[in-house]
């Protein structure tokens, strides 16, 4: 795609970056380690996301990950290895920068448009989904899987989240199910399905626009789309199921709700959906829950210092230390078998779940501070 418009720096930097015409084309470059998200690359991201929305001859901007992965989330190991050191407040530091970009994105001036050709899950769905186009291929994977590794869907999912159809948000942030382009495409996750061997003429077809106007990019967009058949055993065919079970009002009640479920007709599907929420952490199911219902009725600024103050009390781990066992377990000596504590759902009371939610007792710590923003979009204006 490169030409003579173009100017491209193929190096050694966390994020690859290619000039084309009008367009900015930004590559997340950590492909052995699926492109998750280190502070060097979130700060830098939130530095050229800045500098375009100022620079009139960026009309916008193109996000994608070299190799198999967009991105496969924040590099959470490097943020225990900080708590295990005894500074919690440095992964803090990780989290308010990769929250600020998630607010950037959120309310961006410009278009933006993230080719999800590849596994989305964490906190690269944060770099992607605020944005306003998402584009997913065949490739596609979709997971919020925090709550097997005691944290919680952040990044801002308890308001992305809690704005898919019905209950699917509390059924895909709890369990951490795994979705694919198509479905994506279904429930609004994604803007767009474009078959991956197309993708390099969307992209320079892209390039060449001059304009910021999001129709102008829709319309392009919309001539590469496909609309492709949900696979037989789609979750997304089960909607009357989410959404009589994890309507309830507590994860007790939706485990109960999909074990009556189950009795009556079992499938792989019930059976797969229940051992996912008795694998995961107990306290992260349950903030998890109470942070999409939130979400609900919140702005997307409002859920992301939410969910500061609570990634800042999963950090400290006064409460439990189970972010810490969870990324041992899955990512570290990777046993698979975290020793959660509290062990069950029924040993966690409400003020042990209000903790989270409340500001830190610490004369250090401080509230999230977002940027203030100006000239927005009536999309971006429609989170607030």
């Amino acid at each position: 795609m490169a030409s003579l418009n173009s100017t491209r720096r193929d190096d050694d930097s966390v994020v690859l970056v290619q000039e084309d015409f009008f367009a900015r084309t930004l590559t997340l470059n950590r492909p052995r380690q699926l492109n998750a998200l280190n502070f060097e690359m979130i700060s830098r991201l939130l530095e050229l996301f800045l500098a375009y929305e100022e620079d009139a001859n960026v009309k916008l901007v193109i996000l994608k990950g070299k190799g198999r992965a967009f991105c496969a989330g924040g590099d959470v190991a490097a943020v225990v290895r900080d708590i295990n050191e005894g500074n919690w407040r440095l992964g803090a530091i990780f989290f308010q920068k990769e929250f600020t970009l998630n607010y950037l994105m959120a309310t961006y001036s410009k278009p933006q448009v993230s080719i999800l050709n590849g596994i989305v899950m964490g906190g690269g769905a944060g770099a992607s989904i605020h944005g306003r186009f998402r584009v997913a291929t065949e490739n596609s994977v979709f997971a919020m899987p925090e709550t097997a590794l005691g944290l919680f869907p952040d990044v801002g999912a308890s308001y992305y989240l809690s704005r898919l159809p019905g209950f699917f948000g509390e059924y895909v942030g709890l369990t951490g199910a795994r979705l694919d382009g198509a479905e994506m495409l279904a429930c609004g996750l994604a803007t767009h399905f474009v078959p991956s061997t197309r993708l390099s003429s969307l992209e320079a077809d892209l390039c060449k626009v001059d304009s910021s106007e999001f129709a102008n990019i829709q319309a392009i967009l919309d001539q590469y789309s496909q609309h492709p058949t949900l696979k037989e055993k789609s979750a997304y065919y089960r909607m009357d199921v989410i959404d009589k079970c994890f309507s309830r009002r507590t994860v007790e009640e939706i485990l109960s709700a999909l074990e009556e479920e189950a009795a009556k007709r079992a499938n792989d599907w019930l059976s797969t959906t229940i051992q996912s929420l008795k694998k995961a952490s107990p306290m992260s199911l349950k903030i998890s829950l109470r942070s999409i219902r939130e979400g609900r009725l919140q702005g997307v600024g409002q859920c992301l210092v939410r969910e500061y103050r609570m990634v800042s009390h999963v950090l400290r781990g006064e409460v439990s230390k189970d972010f810490r066992e969870g990324c041992r377990a899955i990512l570290l000596d990777k046993d698979r078998n975290p020793k959660w504590e509290p062990s069950k759902l029924e040993l966690i009371n409400d003020h042990m779940v209000e903790q989270y939610f409340s500001k830190l007792d610490d004369e250090e710590w401080e509230e999230l501070k977002l940027p203030a923003r100006f000239n927005l979009p009536v999309t971006a204006i429609a989170k607030l």
